[in-house]
């Protein structure tokens, strides 16, 4: 039996709870972050505050709220199939790039200084 959404209610039961929606959006971000992240570095013109971004949606004590707009954002910049598609020269990560910029200016203040140590760390080595 088709259970009907209740009024205000976005997702089903079975994705209701934060863990459901959260570990599948870290789980494509962790596997598919960095290969994309090294295909767009030059078309994405914040790569530190992207990276730092990546570093504050995997650590488990930022608020579920701030790891869940993250770790969507950075989940539709890692599939490469979206509004405008990834391979298109120029012009591949600029949707990407709006969504992401749009996401960290949202969240900025949970994005701490150990995150972007941890950012400027892994872009210098």
């Amino acid at each position: 039996m088709n259970r009907i959404p209740l009024d205000g209610e976005i997702l089903g039961p079975e994705t209701a709870g934060p863990e459901a929606v959260d570990a599948e959006d870290e789980a494509r971000v962790r596997r598919g972050f960095w290969p994309t992240f090294r295909r767009a570095v030059r078309q994405i013109p914040f790569g530190e505050d992207l990276v730092a971004s990546y570093y504050c949606a995997i650590d488990p004590e930022v608020p579920f709220r701030v790891r869940a707009t993250l770790l969507a954002a950075l989940a539709y910049f890692v599939t490469p199939v979206d509004a405008i598609p990834d391979f298109l020269p120029g012009v591949g990560f600029t949707d990407d790039a709006t969504v992401l910029l749009g996401a960290i200016t949202l969240v900025a203040a949970h994005i701490a200084p150990r995150h972007r140590e941890r950012a400027r760390k892994a872009l210098s080595g």
